[in-house]
């Protein structure tokens, strides 16, 4: 492919969506294709997890990732301050029965750690110097 072609390419790359009936299906174009084989892995591989729950229930999908021995960041501004209180509730009890730890990190946000997933360094939320 010449230089020519590829700033072609780059500039206005071919759609590469196919339509079956009503529905749209897209592919991948080779600029969104993974690079190698251990990034098409890499959301396999994932030793954290960010969460932004919107309902109490989504505390459960939580718990299985900390239970597949997963990190979790969970960021609580989205629930109102009963539901993020029930989930923290929630959270606190099943890193007790792994023997993890959570720690706040901020404002309404959390980590949560299974015991195979070492933490270290603190956050001072108060801004307090020491």
């Amino acid at each position: 492919m010449s230089i020519k072609d590829k700033l072609k390419d780059f500039i206005s790359p071919d759609d590469d969506e196919l339509y079956l009936g009503e529905e749209e299906v897209e592919t991948i174009s080779k600029y969104e294709e993974p690079r190698s084989k251990t990034m098409a892995n890499a959301h396999i591989d994932a030793k954290m997890v960010l969460f932004e729950p919107r309902s109490y229930e989504e505390a459960q999908e939580i718990a299985i990732r900390l239970k597949e021995n997963k990190a979790c960041v969970v960021n609580l501004h989205r629930l109102p301050h009963d539901y993020a209180q029930r989930t923290i509730d929630f959270l606190t009890g099943v890193i007790f029965a792994l023997d993890g730890t959570i720690q706040k990190i901020g404002p309404n946000i959390i980590l949560c750690a299974p015991k195979s997933i070492g933490v270290g360094g603190s956050i001072d939320i108060d801004g307090e110097e020491q």
